[in-house]
């Protein structure tokens, strides 16, 4: 085997394995999303629910590599759009009940919160964990869904914090506040899938006018 043939094989061995990895942290995360959100319900935790979105859009950050890495651009960009529409409808959610919550913050239950939020560490600690290898091959997605594996953890740790706080005051602010903080992050985030997959739609049709031509 050639050197040329050699380093063909080990990039298509190391792309087979990133899109396993990335597989597995997606399914992890969708998972874990509909665990935190119905806690987040029962726990009256803005800050809870906000992050619950965020796990939706690290299953759409690592189901995109796993389609960047298989699909045609035109696909890309189509399925870009219906992940960034998918991360709205929770944070849309979480949103609404910031809102009804400003005129009177109701301090969430903390145990639940605090439980939730240790889960959360281990699903996102685990993600990284997995991700760690590959965040140097794949592009900037596989980066980008590193970091913010990396980066989750430590939104975790502030609900925790959050939590402790609010045991000690009684109040719903710490909560809400940053439960408002992170919803911001979710929507920003939904943002820029939306602005990757229209860059992969116009590069798509700029590569279908070139064939024509």
């Amino acid at each position: 085997m050639s050197e040329t043939d050699a380093a063909v094989h080990a990039d298509a061995t190391a792309r087979s394995a990133l899109r396993r990895v990335v597989l597995i942290v997606a399914g992890l995360n969708f998972g874990y999303f509909f665990v935190e959100f119905i806690v987040a319900l029962a726990a009256g935790s803005v800050s809870l629910l906000a992050d619950s979105v965020d796990f939706l859009e690290d299953t759409s950050i690592n189901l995109l590599i796993f389609l960047a890495l298989g699909w045609p651009l035109a696909r890309r960009a189509m399925a870009g759009k219906a992940m960034a529409l998918v991360i709205l409808g929770p944070a849309a959610v979480a949103g609404w009940e910031a809102i009804q919550r400003f005129s009177n913050p109701v301090a969430p239950q903390v145990i639940p919160v605090v439980l939730a939020s240790l889960g959360a560490i281990v699903v996102n600690g685990t993600s990284a964990w997995l991700l760690v290898r590959f965040r140097h091959h794949g592009g900037s997605l596989s980066r980008a869904a590193f970091l913010s594996a990396r980066n989750d953890v430590l939104v975790n740790i502030a609900i925790i914090g959050m939590a402790v706080l609010t045991a000690a005051t009684a109040s719903g602010w710490p909560d809400l506040i940053l439960g408002c903080l992170i919803i911001a992050l979710a929507l920003h985030a939904a943002w820029e899938v939306w602005e990757v997959s229209e860059e992969e739609r116009l590069a798509a049709k700029a590569l279908a006018g070139e064939e024509i031509d």
